[in-house]
């Protein structure tokens, strides 16, 4: 699995976190995410969440073709595979000389849904979720039969939920379901719903929202600041 890790220039310790991409895997917007995580502070570890289905390195495009190839590919992917990557590279970040063992997660749609996932394993302290994709459907995976949300009660860390308003991926219901499941399970989380499209954090498109993500960009250092420093 080729993951893309990004760390502070400044020798040092620093905590670890695990960043999903987007159904495009790592394009130029999402190394700038990273590259933010990591200036302030932390080593992120990048993985290309189809590696089994694209040959490394492989980047799909912001247009129709990229997102049906995207799309395929996340309901062509096992579950299980989702959960072992994630397996996987907590504990690169954890074996790593200069982390710290403190461990955090982020994830942008797809990724949302997968960070979610990742949140599940006991050492995880804490995770920011942007606009999860398919978690209210229950559709990720092969089979489109995930078990995320049943499985809420087994997250122990802190969450960070963000959600566009006018998301077409994630409707009111949708949206109210999720909420309502993370109530029952007594998790501990922090919800935020924004007048935004989808992918209004990526810094490239139609769909930006400059002034929403700066904002954002503070909840998600307020949360790893306060769990993982």
């Amino acid at each position: 699995m080729r993951t893309h890790l990004f760390q502070p220039a400044a020798p040092g310790k620093y905590p670890g976190v695990v960043f999903y991409s987007e159904i495009f895997q790592i394009t130029d917007p999402i190394r700038r995410v990273a590259a933010m995580l990591a200036g302030h502070g932390y080593i992120v570890a990048a993985p290309e969440i189809y590696h089994e289905l694209e040959p490394p390195g492989t980047v799909l495009g912001y247009d129709q073709a990229g997102a049906d190839a995207g799309n395929a590919h996340k309901f062509a992917k096992e579950l299980s595979s989702y959960d072992e990557d994630a397996r996987a590279t907590l504990d690169y970040l954890a074996a790593l000389e200069d982390c710290t063992g403190k461990l955090g997660v982020m994830g942008i749609c797809i990724g949302g849904h997968l960070a979610f996932r990742a949140a599940m394993h006991p050492q995880v302290l804490a995770t920011a979720c942007f606009y999860a994709t398919d978690l209210h459907s229950h559709t990720l995976g092969q089979g489109k039969h995930d078990d995320s949300l049943a499985r809420a009660g087994e997250i122990k860390g802190e969450l960070l939920h963000v959600w566009g308003r006018q998301d077409p991926h994630i409707p009111l219901e949708g949206r109210t379901a999720i909420k309502a499941r993370l109530e029952e399970a007594g998790a501990n989380f922090t919800w935020h719903e924004v007048n935004a499209a989808h992918a209004f954090l990526r810094d490239e498109g139609s769909r930006y929202d400059p002034q929403l993500a700066y904002q954002c960009w503070a909840m998600v250092f307020d949360l790893f600041h306060r769990r993982l420093r």
